[in-house]
């Protein structure tokens, strides 16, 4: 816990000082009682005493006063919170590699199963968007709520060759902020973007808006999660395109599929070796406060999903808790009056 206002801390030295208040007041009461003719005529005057109750009331209006200046102070505390809205890219790798069967049945199929189960896992109110990228990347799927579309679009899923993990990356950027203005026609081979003509950011003023970056991983409903199982080919630096996505506070979530000792496949009359290239994943994800995940088998895909789904849905988030502090001060206040009434008819 930490305080946004540390100096009102000093009010709770108000606190000892209240409880020496009531041990004066209570030694006042005893020596006033101790004047009458004698011991049992106080007694019998007094009648039997309140005993320990007599303390609860002015215990409880002291916890509350103590709650009452913590909340001063306003205090916060780094809690989990669900996301209100969320929209997440799958940028999915297409290349030929993907055909290896080393992850049973094959490095495509685990990988469009354990997608479809992620997303089943997922609140109805996450948009979900997918990016597939070989030697260019394409939209196959505009952020949607409609779960039916999404598995759609990754059963749709054709092998093509060369990987451009920077693409998948820039051209998720552009789905996310179509009005950033981000060139893609490097990376998708089309002059526009896609569903239409690539908008201009336009300020109020009706001028060309420039862009200002943002601390990296401080757009929080949004997140990118690129599954990919070989190292860059063709397009952009990988490492630019996750700089781009840290200026817009984009976390992207990395998942290597493979070996780092990479395996020799055949694709299209070509033979090659396809290697991971975790350094590089690590970079991407290090660069926007993502996190890289390995998967070597279908389960461990399957469980880097199960895991990605949670942090999908809530975020820990530094929150002020005032209130909270504020709300038991008032009942522990009201608890301290109601208890006085009830037990010797007035607040005392």
């Amino acid at each position: 816990m930490s305080f946004i206002w540390p100096s009102m801390l000093w009010l709770l030295l108000l606190l000892p000082l209240t409880a020496m208040l009531y041990v004066w007041l209570l030694s006042r009461r005893r020596k006033n009682t101790v004047r009458l003719a004698s011991l049992g005529v106080a007694k019998a005057a007094l009648g039997r005493g309140p005993g320990w109750r007599r303390h609860v009331p002015p215990a409880l209006m002291f916890l509350s006063l103590a709650a009452l200046l913590f909340a001063v102070a306003r205090p916060t505390a780094t809690i989990t919170l669900p996301l209100a809205e969320r929209t997440i890219i799958l940028a999915m790798d297409v290349s030929g590699s993907m055909r290896a069967e080393d992850i049973k049945p094959n490095r495509l199929v685990a990988s469009q199963e354990a997608a479809k189960t992620f997303i089943a896992a997922l609140p109805r109110e996450v948009k979900v968007g997918v990016i597939a990228f070989a030697g260019t990347a394409a939209v196959v799927q505009a952020p949607t709520a409609s779960r039916e579309d999404v598995v759609a679009a990754i059963d749709r899923f054709q092998l093509q060759r060369a990987t451009a993990t920077g693409s998948g990356i820039i051209l998720s950027l552009a789905t996310l902020f179509p009005d950033h203005g981000i060139e893609i026609q490097h990376v998708t081979g089309q002059r526009n973007f896609p569903g239409g003509e690539k908008p201009k950011p336009i300020g109020k003023d009706g001028t060309e808006k420039k862009f200002t970056p943002v601390p990296p991983g401080s757009h929080t409903s949004a997140a990118i999660i690129m599954l990919t199982d070989g190292q860059r080919t063709t397009g952009p630096d990988p490492l630019d395109a996750a700089k781009m996505a840290a200026e817009r506070g984009v976390r992207v979530y990395t998942v290597g599929m493979g070996t780092t000792k990479g395996e020799v496949i055949g694709f299209e009359g070509w033979s090659m070796r396809v290697r991971l290239d975790e350094e590089t994943l690590k970079s991407v994800a290090t660069i926007t406060q993502g996190e890289y995940f390995y998967a070597g088998t279908a389960e461990d895909l399957k469980k880097v999903y199960e895991g990605l789904s949670s942090r999908m849905i809530t975020e820990r988030k530094e929150t002020e808790i005032s209130a909270l502090f504020a709300a038991l001060g008032a009942l522990l206040a009201f608890g301290s009056a109601g208890l006085s009434v009830w037990w010797f008819g007035r607040v005392a």
